[in-house]
């Protein structure tokens, strides 16, 4: 990556998807292919990514494929034979957590060690970095001042979530899904424990909190602190989000390209990594697309990150009940982007329970409100069960909003200078990239002023293309007559032969930056930062183990996925998210313990000093 520069990376569920976040923006996507991509349910073949791949180079946007399971013996083999196909066809870097790849001769594609690895500390982030490792993707607990101290101790690219849903978990030490049901959060399987209901007591069986979603957070937004990120030395800024649909993507990514922008602006140095300008027919809004309600988690600080209530989507807040109607209720509304519609989805608290409902019909009146006529939606529901004046009103699914994002034509254009001169017509790109057409012409223009208006305005016609032209200059005295077809059709064969030199020219980029195989490792005789790792250090096959006892690591126990080792009494989570500081327990020296809703029991132990807490299975 480009010194300095930003990248804002996005999720891909598919090609949908990918076009969608390249179109809004992305400076890079991360997609899972065939296999191994740790989400199971979300695979693509490997001629969906081949052409993400085509379309992404065009803007110079790269495409990282995941993948960051841990691998059997037989597995890892297979995905040595992924990585070189994907090499092939010109995937630009592969984001890994098991260690056994390094120990297979790969093509020289860029490595990335997933946060799936652990990434909390400079001395782990410089041991990838010795290993030959172009990235490492950092643990999402850390705050700001922590990244800058990894930063400040290596000088491999840090890349950091800024936006989506948390895992309450540090990933890759998350064992509660596999200890339950055998669905391994390592293997891309996890049942998300975390979102359901639990019940918290004390040693004397005194219940703290009853069915409670005690391990759900809210999810991730750091939308107020890019500056500080890059300023600590982040290089990539990711949104989660692999199963996630296209209007959350487009939405998501159109929201933070549009924040970098303007970073990029107040510095150059934080300008983006890709080319092209987004061309928005919407307006972004964090607020309309999923979410369950927002945190900045640890960057700044311990707040308030759960959500005990509902691990649903809350959405935005609208306004509280004034009035309750047959079949519906009243709601003032105070701008347009508050009004509500039919079809959206509304949500409400009764009680300490998230209830939702979708809109019927909406009628608009105006009503005499404290001491004043207001705007009021008369809102008719399907069902109006739990809803009384002063309810509170929130919108987790806006209909037109959606219509907006489905039916979106917003495009991505790369800027180009175009140079009419006689008998040729040369294109220069924002990149630097050049091509040029030669044309015949018969007889001078009669009316020279009208053929330069035809000559600019036919020139200025992007059409399909992936060009917008920024700059006309005609260059020749006498000006020659073409005919508008002419025009148009040197201006397509003009655009088709600078496409081609921006994918010469970001191939031979891609293959001087993938010159020196990352397995080719400076650090061969690098130590592990730990001279011995049990069950947490995610060995599943023979290779991993060899890497790590080659680099000083004694492995005492196999993964919990290898059924060799036991989850009985096993610590299945270790997570920031700390149950005696959300329920002000500190300094009460009780022992403490969830219950699930089966009724299994489950040991929790805190480290104060860190302020970390475990679950014991």
């Amino acid at each position: 990556m480009t010194k300095n520069k930003i990248e804002l990376l996005a999720p891909a569920k598919n090609k949908i998807c990918a076009i969608a976040a390249i179109d809004c923006g992305a400076d890079a996507i991360y997609i899972g292919a065939s296999d191994f991509g740790a989400r199971k349910n979300v695979p693509n073949s490997l001629d969906d990514i081949e052409e993400i791949v085509q379309y992404a180079h065009k803007f110079n946007v790269k495409v990282y494929i995941t993948i960051n399971t841990i691998l059997t013996d037989e597995e890892i083999l297979q995905a040595k034979e992924l990585v070189k196909k994907l090499y092939e066809i010109g995937a630009d870097a592969i984001i890994v957590q098991d260690m056994g790849l390094f120990e297979l001769e790969l093509p020289p594609i860029a490595i990335h060690m997933s946060t799936q690895c652990d990434n909390r500390t400079a001395e782990k982030v410089k041991f990838f970095e010795e290993m030959g490792a172009s990235r490492v993707i950092l643990a999402r607990e850390l705050s700001i001042d922590q990244i800058k101290e990894i930063k400040n101790q290596t000088n491999v690219e840090l890349e950091a979530f800024i936006h989506g849903a948390l895992c309450v978990s540090y990933s890759g030490q998350c064992y509660l899904s596999q200890a339950i049901g055998g669905r391994s959060a390592n293997r891309g399987e996890c049942a998300q424990p975390c979102r359901k209901k639990y019940s918290l007591v004390d040693e004397e069986e005194n219940f703290i909190a009853k069915e409670k979603h005690l391990l759900s957070l809210k999810d991730f937004n750091a939308s107020k602190h890019l500056k500080a990120l890059a300023q600590a030395g982040v290089t990539s800024f990711k949104i989660e989000g692999r199963l996630k649909d296209e209007n959350y993507v487009k939405n998501v990514v159109g929201y933070y390209r549009k924040l970098i922008d303007e970073l990029g602006r107040e510095n150059s140095k934080f300008r983006k990594t890709s080319s092209g300008t987004v061309l928005f027919d919407f307006e972004p809004n964090l607020d309309k697309s999923f979410n369950r309600e927002f945190t900045d988690y640890f960057l700044d600080g311990r707040k308030e990150c759960f959500s005990f209530d509902s691990p649903k989507s809350k959405g935005e807040y609208i306004g509280k009940v004034s009035k309750i109607g047959m079949n519906y209720f009243e709601l003032s509304i105070n701008s347009k982007r508050d009004e509500i519609h039919s079809q959206d989805g509304l949500c409400f608290y009764v009680g300490d329970k998230l209830s939702g409902c979708l809109v019927n019909k909406v009628d608009e009146v105006e009503a005499f409100r404290s001491g004043t006529f207001a705007k009021v939606q008369k809102i008719f529901l399907y069902k109006m069960e739990g809803i009384k004046v002063g309810t509170q009103i929130y919108r987790n699914a806006d209909s037109q909003f959606e219509k907006q994002l489905k039916n979106s034509k917003t495009v991505r254009k790369i800027g180009v200078d175009i140079e009419f001169a006689l008998g040729k017509i040369k294109a220069t790109d924002v990149d630097g990239n050049h091509a040029e057409v030669q044309y015949t012409f018969e007889e001078m223009a009669q009316n020279e002023d009208k053929m330069a208006d035809n000559i600019i305005n036919q020139l200025k016609k992007s059409g399909e293309s992936d060009f917008i032209a920024e700059k006309i200059d005609i260059t020749t005295e006498k000006i020659p007559f073409l005919p508008v077809s002419k025009l148009n059709e040197l201006r397509r064969e003009l655009f088709e032969k600078l496409a081609q030199e921006r994918v010469k020219s970001y191939n031979s980029s891609r293959l001087l930056e993938l010159s020196t195989p990352p397995s080719a490792a400076k650090g061969e005789s690098q130590c592990y930062p730990s001279s011995e790792m049990n069950y947490n250090a995610n060995v599943l096959n023979k290779y991993a183990k060899a890497f790590y006892e080659k680099h000083g690591c004694k492995i005492t126990e196999m993964a919990l996925e290898s059924n060799k080792t036991s989850s009985n009494n096993k610590v299945v989570m270790t997570t920031k998210h700390c149950l005696k500081y959300a329920f002000n327990m500190c300094k009460s020296p009780k022992k403490l313990f969830l219950i699930d809703e089966k009724g299994k029991r489950y040991g929790l132990k805190f480290d104060c000093e860190k302020c970390e807490m475990e679950i014991i299975f």
